[in-house]
């Protein structure tokens, strides 16, 4: 999600390219087939190119959550 200079409005909507989840950042910009995408995650990247590999087993591990408690 874009905000504008004076953050009163939303200039654009950005939604991750593999799970859609709005992006409020820079997000993880990558290129492929000559087209921009930007993903949320590392995690979305590979889920998404292991989908477009056509691969059989879909499993990723889930990233670990830091909770801050140490």
């Amino acid at each position: 999600m874009r905000f504008s200079k004076n953050g009163y409005y939303i200039e654009k909507y950005i939604k991750c390219a593999n799970c859609g989840v709005l992006i409020y950042s820079a997000g993880k910009p990558v290129e492929r087939n000559g087209k921009p995408l930007i993903f949320c995650s590392d995690w979305c990247i590979e889920w998404s190119q292991k989908r477009d590999a056509g691969a059989e087993d879909m499993r990723l591990r889930l990233p670990k959550a830091s909770t801050g408690l140490s």
